[in-house]
Order: structure tokens, then sequence, then C-alpha cells
């Protein structure tokens, strides 16, 4: 793609980018192949995630494939704007966990002209928009969907079925705790709260 060879620094412009979708979709993949590319490219990068999320790493970003990049674990989105002065393109994992000042923190990076890479659930597991991803896909240059492959039937699937009881909309967890499905086997399965 154009955008992750040109340097934006130079050119002086800025965007946002979110790689959303469900469980085991690639979101993390994606995003890190993004970063390594700029990386090559000899932009300076910083990576973040939540500081709560510990699945894998404390530190590292770590897709489900265990493919990881180095970051820096922030417990709020106003500590990544005090370690961004100065880099050419900025990675945030699991953005949906962040408060919604991660909106602002984006735009401003971005206004500022720093290339926003953004990886996140699109959807909580009852099938709602979760947290901020709405509003960050409303303010987003590029906005891709990737979709992970349905553990019933094998369709493309787009949703995270949440396989343990807990009513919980923030809940870190693994295999054993979701799968991804179509919107049919979602549907099957969660008749309760697809009638809500």
């Amino acid at each position: 793609m154009f955008l992750e060879i040109k340097n934006n620094k130079k050119q002086g412009k800025g965007w946002v980018e979110v790689v959303c979708g469900s469980m085991f979709s690639g979101k993390t993949e994606e995003l890190i192949r993004r970063l390594r590319r700029a990386q090559i490219a000899k932009m300076k990068v910083e990576i973040f995630k939540p500081a709560m999320d510990i699945r894998y790493d404390e530190y590292d970003i770590v897709s489900h494939s265990e493919i990881s990049i180095p970051s820096t674990p922030v417990e709020n989105a106003q500590q990544i704007l005090l370690m961004t002065s100065d880099v050419d393109v900025v990675g945030i994992d699991e953005v949906q966990f962040f408060d919604s000042e991660i909106v602002n923190v984006c735009n401003q990076l971005a206004n500022k002209g720093t290339r926003v890479i953004v990886a996140g659930l699109d959807m909580d597991f009852q099938g709602d928009p979760f947290g901020v991803m709405p509003q960050l896909m409303a303010i987003a240059e590029y906005v891709s969907k990737v979709h992970a492959i349905c553990v019933e039937c094998g369709d493309l699937a787009n949703f995270s079925h949440r396989l343990v009881d807990d009513e919980k909309i923030v809940m870190l967890g693994e295999k054993e705790s979701y799968q991804p499905l179509c919107r049919k086997c979602y549907n099957d399965k969660n008749k309760d709260i697809v009638n809500h």
C-alpha cells in the first residue's frame, strides 16, 4: 500500500488507520506487519498496549500465533502523548480497552503529522460496538476489517462468542474463553442476546 512507504513526517501529513475484527481474526498480526514495514523504512516507531493486557507478555504485543513486537504498556491514553513527541508512526494494540480520551490522542498525533495505526475488537461478545471503536473508525482515513474463520461451519467469522458464563464486557481470554463465529452460528448460539 502506498501509505506504508511514504515518510509522512516529511510530507507533514498524518492519518489514522484502524484494523478491526473479531477474536482470532489476525488484527494484531496485521498491526505488527505494518509496524515492522515502517521500521524497515527507517521510520521512528513507538508501540503501545493497555497495561491490563498481560495475556502473553507483560511488555510485548503478541499475536495468537505468537508473533511479537516490543511495546510500552500504558495505563491511559494520555500517557501515549508523553512518549511520542518526535515519532513517525504510533501503533496501539487492543485499543478498545482504552478510555474515551484515546480518540483525542489519535487525532492530536495525526494532526501533527504522525501515522497512527490502531488495532482492536469492533464488537464485544454481545455483538455490540466495543468502547471507542465506532469513534475511531469514524475519524480514521483507513479502516481494515479482518475476519476469522467460523469454528462451527468454516465461513468467515466476525463475531466473538464467549464460552464462559461472565457478563462483564471486558474479560481477557483466549481459546478457552472465546471462539470466532459467523453471523448465523453466533445467532444460533446466542438467541437470548440477539433478540435484545
